[in-house]
């Protein structure tokens, strides 16, 4: 019981490390990512070493949500976005100028793609 209370901290963590973004896709990849990676990890755990599935799931989520939420921010292109003002506003403020506000534009930060 308490590997399952520990392996939803870990998999809340990594979600929670992921909200920090506009698009919602390092979520997801980080949802999918703490998903998989808990079942191959108990899968994994189960069949090497001691057999310990709860452990192998509790790391095998902890790094597929890392990898998830890694993967997420790179194909959306809008997690570290250090470059903007104290008063930013994605309404009214155009960080790439590329001539989309931030609210409407997918890639805030890449003016080829929007």
């Amino acid at each position: 019981m308490i590997g399952y209370v520990k392996l939803a901290a870990i998999g809340a963590s990594a979600l929670a490390m992921a909200a920090c973004t506009s698009s919602g896709t390092a979520e997801r990849n980080a949802a999918a990512g703490a998903a998989l990676g808990a079942a191959a990890g108990a899968a994994i755990g189960n069949n090497v070493g001691d057999g310990n599935a709860t452990r192998g799931a509790a790391i095998g989520a902890a790094v597929g949500g890392v990898a998830g939420a890694a993967r997420g921010c790179s194909q959306a292109g809008d997690c570290g976005t250090g470059n903007r003002p104290a008063n930013y506003d994605p309404y009214n403020y155009d960080s790439d100028g590329d001539g989309v506000v931030d609210a409407r534009d997918r890639y805030p930060d890449d003016a080829r793609r929007w």
